[in-house]
């Protein structure tokens, strides 16, 4: 069976499993990154399924599907706000490290060590969060059309990843893994990242329509991440299944 696991990658986080919920470990930086990504994902939500009048669990009965959900820094937080959460990792031991996790904060979530594809085609999601995984992917098409098969008619799925510029280029790879340390050197391949438009290609050929694109850029000033139009390093799409 062709498959978009590159077992290369998905090492690389296993070796790093335990300290997913260490604020001050070697996530910190998706530690900082998660509270714009969640405002985005949540507020874009809201807007494509008609729940802006909804404040608490306004994600019930909303079924969500995380790929790649490591730990489940993102798994839990939608969980809490009444998401049917499933939680898919390449990474056995990144599910084993969510499942106790989750237990121990009550919280209902489904976790499976599987690749998108060898999912069961007859479960479909309303949503699909696909973040920081298709520059680790083997198959960059394969693993969009898998999500697309995951997602039912209208169902909407959030595609964050990272541009192949100079200035990602320096920023990311340059600053964040050798100069800053956030990450350890070789997190990432630089010929990996896509270009928004690039990635956009590949969502229209699985039958997505691009709802928006929006730049997630941090200021060093404030230590914060912020929603921006600059698309130049870290970016995220929320396309809708046609």
């Amino acid at each position: 069976m062709t498959t978009t696991i590159n077992r290369e990658e998905i090492q690389k986080f296993s070796d790093l499993a335990d300290e997913w919920w260490d604020v001050n470990g070697k996530f910190k930086p998706l530690h900082m990154f998660n509270p714009i990504r969640i405002e985005y994902i949540t507020e874009k939500i809201k807007q494509e399924f008609n729940l802006i009048n909804r404040n608490n669990n306004f994600l019930k009965d909303l079924k969500i599907l995380d790929i790649g959900c490591g730990g489940g820094l993102i798994s839990e937080p939608l969980a809490r706000l009444g998401g049917e959460v499933t939680g898919i990792d390449a990474s056995e031991k990144n599910i084993k490290v969510a499942k106790l996790h989750s237990k121990k904060n009550n919280l209902n979530i489904n976790y499976f060590n599987k690749s998108p594809e060898q999912l069961n085609n007859s479960e479909k999601f309303d949503i699909v969060l696909n973040l920081e995984v298709v520059e680790h992917v083997e198959n960059v098409d394969l693993y969009i059309k898998s999500c697309s098969n995951l997602l039912k008619k209208n169902g909407i799925m959030f595609t964050a990843t990272l541009n192949r510029t100079i200035v990602s280029y320096i920023k990311a790879i340059v600053g964040a893994e050798y100069i800053l340390r956030w990450l350890p050197i070789g997190t990432h391949d630089w010929n990996k990242f896509i270009k928004p438009e690039e990635l956009e290609k590949k969502l229209s050929s699985s039958n997505f329509s691009t709802i928006d694109v929006k730049g997630l850029e941090f200021n060093p000033l404030f230590s914060k991440w912020k929603k921006s139009d600059n698309l130049s390093v870290n970016y995220i799409i929320c396309s809708k299944r046609n």
